[in-house]
């Protein structure tokens, strides 16, 4: 696993994305962590990422994770990031890949559900257990041909399984907030000088500014996370 194709995209003289730290595959922990960073970029979207062999294998979620095993959300891979990348929650610039707002929607470890983890990823077909401040219980990514248009083995679905964590709600609109700071996304892209306005677009309805401006009662508000 390489970050190469990571560091191509990305201009870190401009961004403060992390370039991250060389390193060797070394050996396993029993425990991983896993991220979920909502990222309102060209579109909203969840990145949804988890540790393995010294980096974080990754997925871009459209309409994020879904506490309800009935439904399939389609979860696009994407280049592996580095490790320091699960801390990150801020503002890429504008022009830069993915630019736009970053939040760290929800962290935690992770772990497989199956002996061999590389095997179930050439299978297309990984299990997992989640220790998140959300996202919890046992949950698969399914490798899927053709199914969102992406190509050379890209398209997965991310799917929670039956047990106590699984819900109805809508976990993603119920807990808008980062874990780390409980801002909402227009409250990071003002602290980082970003697109206060765009950010806003993926924060619930009610939150959202009128005029470009975001109300000091809004952004200074305690909602859960």
């Amino acid at each position: 696993m390489s970050l190469d194709r990571y560091r191509q995209k990305r201009n870190f003289q401009v961004s403060p994305e992390p370039r991250g730290a060389e390193r060797g595959a070394g050996v396993l922990e029993p425990k991983r962590q896993f991220v979920v960073q909502k990222h309102r970029a060209t579109q909203l979207h969840y990145d949804f990422r988890l540790e393995f062999k010294g980096v974080l294998l990754s997925w871009a979620v459209p309409k994020g994770p879904s506490l309800d095993p009935s439904v399939k959300r389609l979860a696009m891979r994407v280049e592996d990031h580095p490790l320091e990348y699960g801390g990150f929650e801020g503002v890429i610039p504008e022009g830069e890949y993915g630019g736009g707002t970053v939040m760290v929607w929800d962290q935690g470890d992770w772990v497989p559900e199956v002996a061999d983890v590389e095997r179930a990823l050439e299978k297309g077909d990984l299990k997992f257990i989640l220790h998140g401040k959300k996202l919890r219980g046992s949950w698969v990514l399914v490798r899927t041909r053709g199914y969102g248009g992406g190509g050379e083995g890209k398209s997965w679905l991310l799917i929670k399984h039956r047990d106590q964590y699984a819900a109805t709600g809508d976990i993603v609109a119920e807990k808008p907030r980062s874990v780390i700071s409980r801002r909402l996304l227009a409250q990071i892209a003002r602290d980082g000088g970003g697109n206060v306005e765009k950010a806003a677009t993926g924060d619930p309805e009610t939150s959202r500014p009128s005029r470009g401006k975001v109300p000091r009662e809004r952004l200074r508000g305690r909602e859960r996370a």
